[in-house]
């Protein structure tokens, strides 16, 4: 459990935060030939462990079972579950509780993509209410959650309570202004009480 003293500021911060790096997928066509080029090598495999054992299988049936196998593999690869989050102790006292965590750390990345839409929102109105409301309504969500057991969605009016009349109308009313910055320092500490 966190620390009731502990800041939005203190848990979003990070000082060696990198940029996360866009990697584009491969085009279709090119995709589609690297498929093809690995069900021929495996085709070319097949036939020439059957050629030393002299059986014989059409070609067409051979190729057609790798680039099945190709594609299956393709497949299975996009729908699999990322690897689990290595955990490696820092420090010698394994009672500190400190944890150097690897790149596919879940809380790191929910964290950095609740950074990133709150400074995609730093625009205009709409694009405040479009990206950066949400965000904090997911922020207000996870702090009601973690200390009582509720949310928003499950139990409003008691979420009222908790944050007050001031939060609860900028989270639920659209804005027709991006707040200022005394507006949203107000509406930060509100969320930190909760």
């Amino acid at each position: 459990m966190s620390d009731p003293q502990t800041s939005i500021d203190d848990l979003l911060y990070h000082d060696e935060e990198t940029p996360p790096r866009e990697r584009r997928p491969p085009g279709r066509f090119r995709s589609w030939l690297t498929a093809l080029a690995l069900a021929a090598a495996g085709t070319a495999a097949v036939l020439f462990g059957l050629r030393l054992f002299s059986l014989t299988v059409p070609v067409e049936a051979v190729f057609a079972g790798c680039l099945a196998l190709v594609l299956l593999r393709r497949t299975v690869r996009s729908v699999a579950a990322p690897p689990p989050v290595k955990l490696r102790r820092v420090g010698s006292d394994p009672e500190d509780g400190s944890y150097v965590f690897g790149s596919e750390d879940g809380l790191r990345e929910a964290v950095g993509r609740w950074e990133r839409r709150l400074r995609a929102g730093q625009g205009d109105a709409g694009r405040f209410a479009e990206v950066t409301l949400p965000v904090l309504g997911e922020l207000v969500d996870e702090r009601l959650r973690h200390r009582y057991g509720l949310t928003r969605a499950t139990d409003p009016q008691r979420a009222r309570e908790i944050c007050g009349d001031e939060l609860w109308n900028f989270l639920n009313t659209p804005a027709r202004r991006k707040p200022s910055a005394k507006d949203c320092a107000v509406f930060v500490s509100q969320l930190e009480k909760i």
